[in-house]
């Protein structure tokens, strides 16, 4: 059995990651993601329904 990361399918430090815009919390890459990752910008239903805070 291989040691690499790769091979272990539980390893989440290996997956991408980026902040919510709404909350700030870190998201990590989910399967269901995988087509449209670049446009994901909320981390749940309740951050994207809530105003953006003033920049």
């Amino acid at each position: 059995m291989a040691k690499s990361n790769e091979s272990f399918k539980g390893n989440k430090a290996a997956l991408p990651s980026k902040p919510c815009v709404s909350c700030g919390l870190t998201m990590t890459w989910r399967r269901r993601w995988a087509k449209n990752w670049a446009e994901v910008k909320y981390c749940s239903d309740a951050c994207r329904k809530k105003p953006r805070p003033a920049q």
